[in-house]
């Protein structure tokens, strides 16, 4: 059963940066696109961004240029480098593993998810 754990969430002030991880078990991770969605309080859950088993690199536009994913398909952990945090990055972050083709911000198109971490940014 594939399961995956995020970690590095904290607090942290405006303009600073946290680094988050994900580790993926019980499958074969270089088969899997890895995704970060996020849900803040009262909205709904939003696309963050995704890399491929080749990869590519896609961004949710409000991260676009600070925020970078990357997965090293040696040694597992999909990892998400936040800088320039803004207050509005304020969220539960989640991983999520799948095969989803062009429609990578969908999602029901992710086989797996993590529980979260918590990402908060003080103003």
């Amino acid at each position: 059963q594939v399961q995956l754990v995020e970690s590095g969430g904290g607090l942290v002030q405006a303009g600073g940066s946290l680094r988050l991880s994900c580790v993926f078990s019980g499958g074969s991770f270089i088969n899997y696109a890895m995704a970060w969605f996020r849900q803040a309080p009262g909205k709904e859950r939003e696309f963050v961004a995704v890399i491929n088993y080749h990869d590519a690199t896609w961004y949710g536009d409000s991260v676009r240029g600070r925020f970078t994913i990357s997965r090293d398909n040696d040694r597992n952990p999909a990892s998400l480098q936040m800088n320039s945090l803004k207050p509005e990055d304020t969220a539960n972050y989640y991983c999520a593993a799948g095969q989803p083709g062009s429609w990578y911000r969908m999602q029901h198109e992710y086989n797996y998810w993590g529980q979260g971490t918590q990402v908060t940014v003080s103003s």
